[in-house]
């Protein structure tokens, strides 16, 4: 789904780690997809930039920004209304 989308680039970045350490708009993009749920969290946390950790999607309550749940519901809500 990510890949019709075009989100799964950003996800390849998101889970490897790299979208924390690029230039800030990619950062930033990362963290907007992560939160209306077009991408998630790794189950692998990452340090960004500046030293502070990126939590993996295991560490979050379900249904929170960056969760498996959170993206369900996104792609849910996606294809319903096709």
């Amino acid at each position: 789904m990510q890949r019709a989308m075009g989100y799964d680039t950003m996800q390849r970045l998101i889970d490897n780690g790299h979208a924390w350490v690029m230039e800030g708009s990619v950062g930033r993009e990362a963290m907007y997809l992560l939160e209306i749920g077009a991408c998630m969290l790794p189950k692998k946390s990452h340090t960004d930039y500046y030293g502070n950790t990126i939590p993996s999607r295991d560490w979050l309550q379900n249904g929170s920004k960056g969760t498996f749940h959170n993206s369900v519901k996104f792609y849910s809500n996606v294809f319903d209304n096709d």
